[in-house]
């Protein structure tokens, strides 16, 4: 008996081409109230109402750049609490030896070194870069993405995705394609 392997396409999602920004926005629009939840939208110019039309879960960025500016503040304070009372303990004209307010400038500045390291890198990662490859570059057509087109992916993780395809149709695109993994 021959042991066969079946080879499948893994399919990234389904893509659907629109020739200006107001019918990738109605596409969008429609999408997004037929309950799809892992859409993407690209077009060559920013078009403001995408954004608040398909991404409504807001980051959890200005969390953890609250956490690393704590951490900051944190650190900066311990370092010099723990130079100035215990490893090197200097009593000069009987001042205490932990003034918090001689700490404040030090904690403030490793709070804001904590914050904008924490913003850089938080961004880089929940945007998951760097990423020299993506599906949607497979689907010929989407190289006019960057000049005229616009384009909406719904991801095959969506839990819609079986009616995904006869879906786009009906809003209108000017092409459907499978985007390849």
């Amino acid at each position: 008996m021959a042991h066969t392997v079946e080879t499948t396409n893994a399919l990234h999602g389904v893509m659907a081409e629109y020739d200006s920004g107001q019918a990738l926005v109605d596409a969008a629009k429609k999408t997004m109230a037929q309950g799809f939840t892992r859409v993407e939208a690209y077009s060559p110019v920013p078009i403001e109402d995408l954004n608040t039309i398909i991404h409504k879960t807001r980051t959890v960025l200005p969390k953890l750049i609250l956490a690393g500016g704590l951490t900051g503040m944190a650190t900066g304070f311990a370092l010099q609490y723990w130079a100035s009372v215990i490893e090197y303990p200097m009593n000069i004209g009987g001042r205490p030896l932990a003034s918090w307010t001689t700490f404040i400038v030090p904690s403030y500045e490793l709070t804001i070194l904590f914050s904008a390291l924490t913003a850089a890198f938080g961004m880089i990662v929940l945007n998951g870069l760097p990423r020299p490859y993506h599906p949607v570059f497979n689907v010929e057509r989407f190289s006019m993405a960057s000049s005229d087109k616009f384009f909406l992916v719904i991801e095959s993780e969506d839990p819609q995705f079986g009616a995904a395809a006869a879906f786009l149709r009906e809003t209108g695109a000017k092409g459907v394609y499978d985007v390849a993994e």
